[in-house]
């Protein structure tokens, strides 16, 4: 099993940036791909981006040339590097991590960009 930890929220102006963590501990972390994903309210969950086991990443489209992700097998932790922000931005971020037979998810760290 595997418990995951976002932090790094938060409130920032539009254009600012913020920088996510998800920090994982039960498992062998390196064995599992992430994915950052977010969901305003009354909205679907949706991917921002992942990233695998093998360092192949994806993002969406319109958070493309704006986030960053990445990951520290060293210490157990993913990475969402969010700048140039925007009002629409604004969601609870949730990190999932996943293997060929399961797959976790976090509590959510709240994103707020707001001037």
């Amino acid at each position: 099993q595997v418990q995951l930890v976002e932090s790094g929220g938060g409130l920032v102006q539009p254009g600012g940036s913020l920088r996510l963590s998800c920090v994982a501990s039960g498992s062998i972390f390196s064995l599992y791909g992430v994915g950052w994903y977010r969901q305003a309210p009354g909205k679907q969950r949706e991917l921002v981006a992942a990233i695998t086991s093998s360092g192949r990443i994806n993002y969406v489209d319109f958070v493309k040339g704006r986030f960053t992700i990445s990951r520290d097998n060293a210490k157990n932790t993913a990475y969402l590097q969010m700048n140039s922000l925007k009002p629409e931005d604004t969601a609870v971020y949730y990190c999932n991590a996943w293997s060929g037979i399961s797959d976790y998810w976090g509590q959510g760290t709240q994103v707020t960009v707001s001037s």
